[in-house]
Formats: structure tokens, sequence, C-alpha cells
């Protein structure tokens, strides 16, 4: 959640109970959050897409089945990802690897949350959103709700419009999160005022017992705040920076819409940066608040 064609994954279970205890409890791990379809079509039962390609699924290792990322290199020998065995891996985002490649060549996981309250400690995500970007292009999306096992609050139930009805068949987050992971492997991930989202998901894979990956993260809106001049511009709340990019989706308090939203608004961003002779993430670690 922020405070202030393409390839839909959405690992919502139609058949799954509701759940009432708090945590990730024993929820078992659906096949729908360990697949990943590839950004030329959605996955079929036989794992061909739409338009008739067979897609490569990657599993829970954050690789594909033959053990190869979306480079198609297989991994160095040794490390571990997603089972909660390491502490996640250079593939998984990790700054060194992408240090010097040009920002309009690295992929970005665009993630937004939806939740309970405002502090992981008492509350629990309702709804996960992402957009895998590149250059400007979305490559993918991934959208669900998540059972938090608590009520809804009627504010929060109010600003987002997800109620207890909507989230009583929704997966459990031990089911929903291992997909997220895998969905934006590679990526650097990308969150309007990250510490929030970052703190939610940080502290689910502690709850669902899984690692957590070394993403390199960027923060949308300490990067608006180095780029945007202030006459531009009132605050650098997302609705107001989309409004002022033309953003093609407004952002509305739902995950998958405020994440297409950010991820318009990055794109817009990464332009200004180009503009003053910033082109890599090395050259945004002047700017310690905005990509850690």
């Amino acid at each position: 959640m922020s405070v202030g064609g393409f390839t839909v994954v959405s690992v919502i279970s139609p058949g799954a109970a509701a759940c009432a205890p708090s945590g990730c409890g024993a929820a078992s791990l659906t096949r729908g959050a360990q697949a990943l379809a590839e950004p030329e079509g959605l996955v079929e039962p036989d794992g061909r897409g739409l338009d008739g390609q067979r897609l490569r699924r990657r599993g829970l290792d954050g690789r594909g089945l033959d053990g190869r990322g979306l480079d198609g290199q297989r991994g160095p020998a040794g490390q571990r990802g997603l089972d909660g065995r390491g502490q996640g891996w250079t593939g998984a985002g990790g700054r060194g690897e992408l240090a010097e490649v040009e920002l309009s060549r690295v992929e970005f996981a665009v993630v937004d949350l939806e939740t309970t309250g405002w502090s992981p400690e008492v509350a629990a995500i309702t709804e996960i959103g992402a957009v895998r970007v590149r250059g400007g292009q979305r490559l993918g999306e991934f959208a669900s709700l998540v059972n938090p096992g608590v009520p809804v609050p009627p504010g929060i139930a109010d600003l987002t419009g997800i109620n207890d009805w909507m989230l009583a068949a929704a997966p459990r987050l031990t089911a929903v999160l291992p997909g997220l992971l895998d969905f934006a492997w590679g990526c650097v991930l990308v969150a309007h005022n990250a510490p929030f989202d970052l703190g939610f998901l940080v502290a689910g894979c502690g709850d669902c017992g899984l690692a957590w990956p070394g993403f390199t993260v960027l923060d949308t809106v300490m990067l608006a705040r180095q780029v945007m001049d202030p006459d531009e511009v009132p605050d650098c709340k997302l609705g107001t920076l989309a409004g002022f990019f033309r953003a093609s989706t407004a952002p509305s308090h739902r995950a998958l819409a405020d994440a297409r939203a950010t991820a318009d608004v990055l794109g817009w961003l990464i332009r200004r940066l180009a503009h003053r002779g910033i082109r890599t993430l090395n050259q945004l670690s002047a700017w310690p608040e905005v990509v850690a």
C-alpha cells in the first residue's frame, strides 16, 4: 500500500478455505504460488501460454527447473535460495552484479501492499501486487489477495475497499509470498515509501520461515525528492506524482493499481536521472536513502 499483452499471475485459489488463526499457520504451499508465467502469456495446464508457446517454470529456488535463471545462466554452485537454508543469492537483485548495468536495462519488480494497519508488529498483509518492468516496458504482473487471519478494521476497509468477506477464501501468506519472491527474482525491488512495504515483506518471510533474498531496494519517494523541483509538485505522494506524470493507472489503494502507477512514475524518474547523467545503480549510491 502506498501511503501518501501483460502476464497476470494470480495465486488466488478459489477453493482455499478461510483460515482463522493468525500467522502463517500450516497452510500448504499451492502450485499456483510456485509457478511463474514468463512474459509471453498466461500458463495453461499443459505448460503452454495463450500464444501456444511452452513456458518455462521456475521453482522456489528462484531458478528454472533446469537450474537456469532469467539470463539463461546456471546459478553458481553452492548458492541457496528461498527454501530458508540460505540468505539469498547474488542473482536475487543484489547491487554487486547490477551496479554498472544501465538503468534502462535493469529489471525492476515494483511492489505494493495493502494491509490491516501500519506496522507489521500488529498488522498483516491483505493484498500484494507487483509489476515487473524493464526500459519502461511491463514484462509481467503478479497479484493476489491474502487472508490475514485477523479482521480488517472498518477504517482500512473503507480506505482500500478490501473487507473480510473478500478475504475469506483467499490464500494465506505462506502460499502467496514464495510466488512473489520468485516473480521478483533477479530484479531490483521498488516501492513507494519502501520502508513500509519492506517491513511487512521481511516480517512475513520471518513468519513463514523463508530467507529474505538479497534484493537491492529502490524507494521512489526518496528518488522523487531528489529529482523533482520544489515548484513542480506540492509533495511526493504517489497520487501527486502519478497525476503530474499522467500515469496510465491512477493509484487507488489497491495493490496492483498502485504498483502500476508506481512503475509509471519510476519510468519518468529514471528519464530525469538520465538527463542528469545518472545512468547506473552505482551512480545512485550517492543517495543512500534512495537505494539500499
